[in-house]
């Protein structure tokens, strides 16, 4: 959809699929995954809170497979909500919040007071374990009971360094490779977005809150298992991974 401000909204959503897809090839795995997950545990007409939304990456793919689903976005990016904005400004399925995940009363901003399921992926390790675990009691708070949370992300097992890092060499090499051949990377994208007339004002103001990139923690599948449950949630643990990253659920 082109608005009236010229924008192509579905092009910006394909290109930062494919900019996240440079560093992450299984990345609409962990989605498949998710819903079939949501479906196993909440039904197929859930209410959704899409964690650090970004573009609506879970969101689009929410409605997609349930069409009598709805969906809260949160998040703090200026330039991503913008590119979430313009996708779903015509579905009243959808609402979307600005929030600091790290402010204690950003709950009281979004619409409802509990949620079937808390979704979100690639998005928290920016946070360190303090926040992050303080987040995951919030977000308890905001799960039904018998609803679920799930988080995707980066999640490194410490006691494993040697698998670690063949792991991670072999997955620069192949970003390299990838690059090489003309893909988008984080700061090739950013520099996209910098540049369009309608994403260059938000685009600034995402790199006054946030930098080049906030670099948080990254702890394990078990570091996060148990602090689910300590925070609320009866039971916590993977349901998907790749050699880098885990789909983790928590169910309350």
């Amino acid at each position: 959809m082109t608005t009236s401000t010229g924008t192509d909204w579905p092009a910006w959503q394909e290109s930062w699929d494919r900019q996240q897809e440079w560093y992450m090839p299984d990345r609409e795995d962990r989605f498949r995954i998710m819903l079939d997950m949501v479906e196993a545990l909440v039904g197929t007409a859930p209410r959704v809170l899409d964690l650090a939304c970004g573009t609506g990456t879970i969101t689009a793919r929410l409605l997609a497979r349930f069409p009598q689903a709805t969906s809260t976005g949160v998040d703090l990016d200026p330039a991503l909500l913008a590119i979430a904005q313009g996708t779903f400004a015509d579905d009243d399925r959808v609402t979307l919040v600005t929030a600091d995940l790290k402010d204690p009363d950003w709950t009281a901003r979004l619409p409802h007071d509990a949620y079937d399921a808390v979704l979100t992926a690639t998005a928290l390790h920016w946070l360190h374990r303090e926040p992050l675990t303080a987040l995951y009691g919030q977000v308890a708070g905001l799960v039904r009971d018998g609803g679920l949370f799930m988080n995707a992300d980066h999640m490194i097992d410490e006691a494993t360094p040697r698998i670690n890092a063949a792991e991670r060499a072999q997955r620069h090499a192949r970003q390299d490779q990838a690059k090489a051949d003309g893909a988008v990377d984080w700061a090739d994208w950013w520099r996209l977005a910098a540049a369009d007339p309608v994403l260059a004002a938000p685009t600034a103001r995402r790199f006054e809150i946030y930098g080049e990139h906030a670099d948080g923690d990254m702890p394990s599948p078990a570091w996060h298992a148990e602090t689910l449950r300590a925070a609320g949630f009866a039971e916590a643990r993977p349901v998907w991974s790749s050699p880098s990253d885990t789909l983790l659920l928590a169910l309350k």
